[in-house]
Parts: C-alpha cells; structure tokens; sequence
C-alpha cells in the first residue's frame, strides 16, 4: 500500500511539472507536439527510474564529501545510454528534441530526486518513487504537447483533424506558458474538489 502511495504521489499530488515546478525547461522547450512531449517524459523516467535504482543501491558506499558528483556521473550514464538509443532507433525523435535530451543531466527533478528520495530510501521505494515521478512528468508533457498541437495546428499525434494553423501562439513560445499555467489551474481546481 506505501509503494502505490509513492507511486501515485507523482500523478497528481506532487506532479513534478504541475505542483512542483519542476523540470520546466523541457517542459516548455520540447512540448510544441505531443510526440515530443511523450518522447521527452519518457527518456527522463527511464534516467528517473534507473538512476534511482542505483542511487539507492550504492548509497552506502559514496562517501558524503562527493554524493552529488557521484549522483550526477550516474545519471549522465544514464541519460549517455538515452541519447545513443534514441539517436540509433529514433533519429526523428532524437532530431526535435535535439539539446534537451543531454540536458536531462541537470534537470533538478532527476537530481533532486536521487538526492532526496533515493539516497535516504530502501530499494524497492526508490524504484516507485522514479516511476511515479516519471509517469507524472511524462503525463503533464504528453498533455502539454498535446494542448499546443490540437490549438495550434490542429493534430494530435500528428494526425491532423482540422486543416491550417488555428492560434499560432501555442506552436510558438509563448504557447507554452500559456497552456501550463492552464493545466497547472486545472490541477490545482482537480485536487481541490
């Protein structure tokens, strides 16, 4: 029951994107499709989850002087492994995202949580907590993505429903914020009720 307690805590309760703020340059940079926002989330579950894994497992060996340098060169493993496989199996992909995906190395969500969750939990904890921080960054990118493309062009998914350009502000930057802070709106109204 604890493990889905962690597990859910990052969908809605403490949403890395919607609730803590975090993560919001990929979030704003990547998020003009919802291809692209559903590529991002889960290149940075996958270094969310897996630099949990092994924060969680070397915790004890790293001594305190060197833990963030230690934590980082782990998620840089990680992220090195993402970016070489999207870049073989998903050159499309690979090519939107372009920068954003190296800078998952200093996107504080993954440093945060190997530093703060990670490294002070048991395994099996650790594991959940990155996956429910990552299914949670993943769905507000998706959604974001997907509210920039449906306005602003029309498509979801690169499907087109609607022929021409409909408000051009969400393809563009400024899209960006406007349409988080709609979804960071909705939900806060959501977790009132």
């Amino acid at each position: 029951m604890n493990q889905m307690k962690n597990f859910s805590k990052g969908l809605i309760k403490d949403n890395p994107v919607l609730v803590m703020l975090l993560g919001l340059c990929p979030a704003l940079g990547v998020t003009t499709s919802a291809i692209n926002g559903l590529g991002m989330g889960l290149a940075t579950t996958f270094v969310l989850l897996m630099s949990n894994l092994v924060v969680a497992i070397i915790k004890d060996l790293i001594p305190n002087k060197v833990r963030i340098p230690s934590f980082i060169v782990v998620i840089a493993s990680f992220v090195t492994i993402v970016d070489l496989v999207m870049e073989a199996y998903l050159p499309a992909l690979h090519s939107e995202l372009g920068l954003f995906i190296p800078l998952i190395v200093v996107n504080c969500l993954v440093l945060g949580r190997a530093e703060g969750f990670a490294s002070k939990n048991n395994l099996p904890s650790a594991v959940v907590d990155g996956l429910g921080m990552g299914v949670g960054f993943s769905l507000a990118l998706t959604m974001l993505g997907a509210v920039r493309e449906i306005l602003g062009s029309g498509a979801i998914f690169g499907y087109n429903f609607i022929e021409g350009d409909l408000m051009l502000a969400f393809v563009l930057a400024p899209g960006a914020f406007i349409g988080l802070g709609y979804l960071i709106a909705i939900n806060r109204v959501i977790k009132k009720e």
